[in-house]
Formats: C-alpha cells, structure tokens, sequence
C-alpha cells in the first residue's frame, strides 16, 4: 500500500542526509520526496511518498522519529489530505495538433510555458491522479521529456502547531 508521510524537520545541514540514510540503511524505498521550508524558516517540511506494509510503515516512522533533526513524524495515509504535484510536459505537436494539445492543456488546467516549432512544454499541477491522467492523454503526441516532482501534502482542515521540540527554535 501506498503512504504518504509528512516529516518535520529542524532545517539545518545534515538534517536531509539523515532521513535518506536512514531509508537506504534500512533498505525502504522512496517513491517520491519533496522537502521545502515551512512558515517558520528553521522548519522544513519533508513529504515522503513509500510503500509498504502498516508494520513496516509502523517501523519506518519509529525510526524517523529517532532521527536527531525530527520535530514531527504523521502518516498521512489515513487521515484527510490534500496532496498535489507538478508535472512540466514537453509534447511533440504539428500544426494540425496544436489546438488539441491546447484545448487538452485547458481541460486539466494547466498552462503553457514554453513553445517552440516542434514542441510545446504544459505545466500541470493537481493531485497524483490527474498528472497520471494528463499524461496518458498526451502520450498519443509524444512526450519529448518530461519532470514530475514528488508530492506535497497537508491535513485537510486547521493546522495545529503542535511541535514537539518547540524550545529547540530560539535556540537556532
């Protein structure tokens, strides 16, 4: 099964280098990783998208929890999320397709942000759903290249601030 895990972290140096040791160590796979500063810039959100069983995925934030760097581990799997991607699309198009490629960039929301005379690049943004949606649908042009990142989540709902080591910030 699939989990989505959302890590708190002192940002500091070192702080990502633990976590993906410590998945590597342990022989977890990492499907897709997004880590960025949170409101607070001595907190950087980590989100991590694995597979695993629950007694694994049990394990797997046990250990992160251990990690020196951590403030707050949460699978999110279970709970109301909102995740999203980003997806940026280079399409082979002709002068024939090029509406349609258009007209499909439309309906999944997304924009246009580089065109040349071959290519048109879309850049996508939506749930894990949808990117894999988008891009079955624009396979039938050629997909020249391609990035996705990984994912970004929250809770839907009020976020509380319920920081573990919350005295380690005046200390940073």
């Amino acid at each position: 099964m699939k989990h989505i895990i959302s890590v708190l972290l002192e940002n500091r140096f070192g702080a990502f280098n633990r976590v993906a040791t410590m998945f590597s160590g342990k022989g977890f796979n990492i499907q897709s990783i997004s880590i960025g500063e949170t409101e607070a810039p001595e907190i950087s959100r980590m989100t991590l998208v694995t597979s695993g069983e629950d007694k694994i995925i049990e394990q797997v934030v046990k250990q992160l929890n251990r990690l020196i760097d951590t403030i707050k581990v949460v699978d999110l799997t279970q709970t109301s999320t909102v995740v999203r991607e980003l997806a940026l699309i280079s399409v082979f198009y002709q002068k024939a397709t090029r509406a349609e490629v258009t007209n499909i960039c439309n309906i999944f929301r997304g924009n246009i942000v580089d065109i040349n005379n071959k290519t048109l690049t879309l850049e996508i943004t939506g749930p894990p759903a949808k990117i894999d949606a988008a891009i079955n649908v624009l396979m039938q042009f050629g997909i020249k290249e391609m990035a996705r990142s990984g994912a970004v989540a929250l809770k839907r709902g009020e976020q509380i601030k319920d920081y573990k080591k919350e005295t380690t910030f005046s200390q940073l």
